[in-house]
């Protein structure tokens, strides 16, 4: 039972800090700025391909950062 708490420690803590790190990268360098979006009409905007790109890799990012958080308490637990 030690060796499965170590393994998902191990992978939930590597997964948590790498998808956090991500994270903080996307929400900097990939945000689209207001004079990119100024041409789209308010509707169009998820169309927009750089909000297309901050969206996606954000949803990635926050999910890999919930993953790896259940995979810490899941370790905890056992």
């Amino acid at each position: 039972m030690k060796m499965l708490e170590l393994i998902l420690f191990g992978i939930g803590s590597s997964l948590f800090l790498v998808s956090l790190i991500g994270y903080i990268y996307v929400k900097i360098r990939l945000r689209p700025t207001d004079s990119e979006l100024d041409e789209y009409y308010y509707e169009f905007e998820d169309q927009h391909p750089a909000t297309a790109v901050y969206t996606k890799w954000s949803g990635i990012t926050f999910a890999g950062a919930a993953i790896g958080a259940l995979l810490l308490f899941l370790a905890v637990a056992i």
